[in-house]
């Protein structure tokens, strides 16, 4: 009972407080840099970086230091970017943000925010946009630390010297890019640090990233799994760590280790006074014929998806497994998807559709295409009618935003889930990047509902 107790406190102490990952500091604020480069990558001349008492040094040829880590999956649009820098006499240097990595060259992509206090070959002064807005006046001095912070929002962009506003720059419809630099227009992508040349050297530390809009309600993940090896107590580990609930899910039906009640006892003995919810994942269409309405009623919710189904001619199939896909057809083959899962949705009592919108991987290239928006409508209004909430599924990263949208837009519930395949639980900043895109609230997410309120309590009131 202590145990369940103290997780709880820690819980709502860290989802107060906005500490969603392990690499996050204040509310919102993600460290980007370790101490290591572990989740940096350099371009040509790699020993143009080190490390030196806690920073990035940059000395030598020309070289960029992309960040390529787990955080938003290095793919940032909105938001705010401090570093510390140091620079000493004669260095010229920078930070790049909606950039991709880039094998050699100046990047192409993305914006550079100047890093330079006495490099007199260039009159464009640290804090400058660089070629958008320049700065011409002294913002900072060599061998003492300043604060470079970078604030993007929409069309507007903010760069702060040491709290001082030096450049503030809105990008016109349609955009104005220097014709030096095409590719300089406000989109997305990762940060990069600039080496510039044997001459320079710029020391960069405390790298930390706000993505915008800040997240400010705690996250739930319904979709983990005891698989790998992972041990009940290894995931609750995680979950405070993260500051994550977790809603551990056994997956019971056909060919799969659970196939009666007597297992669905098993499972929840197991995760007796345990700090998670406890959950069903339905395998294929024959779940319900398997397991009792009053074992059922004892889990927290129950989820499934539409990835194992008995096609319009008699094959039972699963998505997953490309010897038992048959397309044919691509169009045929997606209305008979769609209709599969809109009748899952009608007649099975789940609370959570999960894996939404996955394809097998003959066609999962036209995902955009094969989705169209009436049928994405189609399941959207089946989810809506039976309460059933859609998932963000972070393990395959569906579905898209336009669903999302417009799910939101008809009034859908959603819920988070990495639905990990092994040890490893992966992470939900798929989910999390969804949710700043999409603009979801807390009240556009799924809540386990008490005993008696939930979809097999509801299924079991019209038989």
């Amino acid at each position: 009972m202590k145990k369940g107790i103290i997780f709880i406190f820690v819980f709502m102490f860290f989802a107060a407080s906005g500490l969603v990952s392990g690499n996050e500091s204040e509310q919102g604020w993600y460290s980007l840099f370790d101490g290591t480069l572990n989740g940096w990558k350099a371009s040509e001349n790699t020993s143009s970086f080190s490390l030196r008492d806690g920073a990035i040094v940059a000395n030598g040829p020309r070289s960029h230091l992309f960040y390529t880590g787990p955080v938003e999956n290095a793919i940032f649009t909105d938001f705010e970017l401090k570093v510390d820098v140091m620079t000493k006499s004669g260095a010229n240097g920078g930070i790049y943000f909606h950039t991709e990595f880039q094998p050699k060259g100046w990047p192409d992509k993305g914006f550079e925010v100047q890093v330079n206090n006495s490099y007199e070959r260039d009159p464009k002064k640290t804090g400058s946009l660089y070629m958008i807005q320049d700065v011409t006046g002294k913002t900072a001095g060599d061998d003492v630390w300043f604060t470079e912070h970078i604030i993007v929002k929409g069309k507007r962009v903010i760069i702060k010297i040491d709290n001082k506003k030096v450049v503030d720059w809105t990008e016109d419809d349609p955009p104005r890019p220097p014709s030096r630099f095409p590719k300089r227009v406000l989109s997305s992508g990762t940060f990069a640090l600039q080496g510039h040349d044997p001459g320079s050297t710029v020391y960069y530390k405390n790298i930390l990233v706000r993505p915008l809009p800040v997240i400010d309600f705690g996250l739930v993940d319904y979709h983990v799994h005891l698989k790998g090896g992972l041990t009940i107590e290894e995931a609750v580990r995680m979950s405070q760590k993260r500051g994550v609930k977790f809603g551990i899910a056994q997956n019971c039906g056909l060919g799969f280790n659970v196939t009666n009640d007597d297992g669905l006892k098993e499972f929840l003995e197991k995760l007796e006074g345990k700090p998670v919810y406890k959950a069903i994942q339905a395998e294929g269409r024959e779940w319900l014929g398997m397991f009792s309405p009053e074992w059922i009623a004892k889990f927290d919710y129950v989820f499934t998806d539409a990835m194992t189904f008995t096609d319009n001619r008699g094959r039972r199939i699963r998505l997953w497994i490309k010897d038992e896909v048959n397309i044919g057809n691509e169009q045929q083959f997606m209305d008979m998807l769609v209709e599969k899962t809109v009748g899952i949705l009608n007649n099975e009592p789940i609370d959570i559709y999960v894996n939404p919108t996955f394809l097998p991987a003959e066609i999962a290239g036209k995902y955009e295409d094969l989705w169209t928006e009436q049928r994405m409508m189609k399941v959207i209004e089946a989810a809506i009618k039976n309460d059933v909430a859609i998932e963000i599924n972070a393990r395959f990263m569906i579905p898209s935003v336009r669903f999302i949208k417009l799910a939101k837009k008809a009034g859908a519930k959603f819920a988070l889930g990495t639905n990990n395949g092994g040890k490893d639980l992966g992470n939900l900043e798929y989910c999390q990047r969804m949710i700043r895109e999409c603009g979801l609230k807390e009240s556009d997410f799924f809540k386990p509902r008490p005993a008696g309120r939930r979809a097999i309590d509801r299924w079991k009131s019209r038989r």
